[in-house]
């Protein structure tokens, strides 16, 4: 268990870590070395790590190489449009969290929350499953509204003022979206257990675990 903690309090150190270094970097236009290499380094690290795992290993070791070539090449380019690099981490990062909530609303699909909600509950009555499926709804608009105005504020502002809204003010939202979406589960089923949403993704990842083996 500490170990656990200790690992999650190490990632999220990292985490917040990362996000104040890139918003220090996009304060200034002189950061652009800086802020070329923060940018670019969790991609290219996400890239190796996917590539050494892959069972076409070679072949996509290759194209790393070819990319980071590719890369150095345009490095003077990059690092006067590093900012480009910060808002496709950004945007798409949203996109995909968007597209994850919102494609499981479809036609014979599952609700992720409903999912969720039935791997710590078990089975859940129909009031519990209409909730879990507008909370479903309610966090894909939530990314849907994030990446909106990530991308407005990129194009229509200062740099420094879309990071500010990108790495200062994304995670407190985020965490402000699951308190506000606590408390109206406690209002709408108050005689549901409320479980934390961690407590989902311990056994989320418990089943992962379980059926990788």
């Amino acid at each position: 268990m500490l170990r656990r903690i200790l690992c999650g309090l190490g990632i999220a150190a990292l985490v917040i870590g990362y996000q104040l270094l890139a918003h220090y970097t996009n304060e200034s236009t002189e950061n652009g070395r800086w802020g070329a290499w923060v940018a670019i380094a969790p991609v290219l690290l996400i890239a190796l790590l996917l590539a050494w795992r892959s069972s076409r290993r070679v072949i996509m070791l290759g194209g790393l190489i070819l990319l980071s070539l590719a890369l150095w090449a345009k490095w003077p380019l990059l690092e006067h449009h590093f900012g480009l690099v910060y808002w496709l981490q950004s945007a798409g990062m949203q996109l995909i969290l968007f597209v994850t909530f919102g494609r499981t609303l479809l036609a014979g699909r599952q609700p992720l929350c409903t999912r969720f909600a039935m791997m710590v509950h078990g089975s859940l009555n129909p009031q519990h499953e209409i909730y879990t499926r507008q909370i479903t709804l309610a966090w894909a608009m939530f990314f849907a509204v994030m990446m909106l105005t990530s991308t407005l504020l990129f194009f229509l502002t200062s740099l420094a003022t879309w990071s500010f809204f990108a790495n200062l003010l994304t995670l407190p939202l985020i965490a402000l979206m699951f308190i506000v979406e606590y408390s109206v589960r406690k209002w709408r089923l108050p005689d549901t257990q409320h479980a934390h949403f961690l407590d989902a993704i311990r056994v989320f990842l418990n089943s992962s675990a379980r059926s990788s083996r």
